[in-house]
């Protein structure tokens, strides 16, 4: 796992200057490791919006498979641990 730190040393101002925040980068690297770059935008969303914990369950479980389709196991994992169907006010309570 990366810390902000290192996410910061890596940081490329000219390559990545779209990037403001911290969950925009790791929204980037979710998409990257996923290898599902196509649906970026939904990864910065996830990790603006569901705890860093949470997205790296999933991703641990999804990188631990040998799966075709990572986006669509990360996704299928994250409705298991109860992310989606479930109020903004309890999703922050996990």
């Amino acid at each position: 796992m990366q810390s902000v730190s290192d996410i910061l040393k890596k940081f490329n101002p000219l390559k990545d200057k779209y990037l403001y925040r911290e969950y925009q980068a790791f929204g980037v690297y979710l998409a990257q490791k996923l290898t599902d770059t196509q649906h970026k935008s939904l990864y910065i969303k996830l990790a603006k919006t569901v705890p860093r914990s949470v997205l790296q369950e999933a991703l641990r479980f999804v990188s631990d498979s040998n799966a075709k389709k990572k986006g669509a196991l990360f996704m299928w994992k994250l409705k298991e641990l109860g992310v989606y169907g479930q109020s903004k006010k309890k999703i922050h309570d996990l």
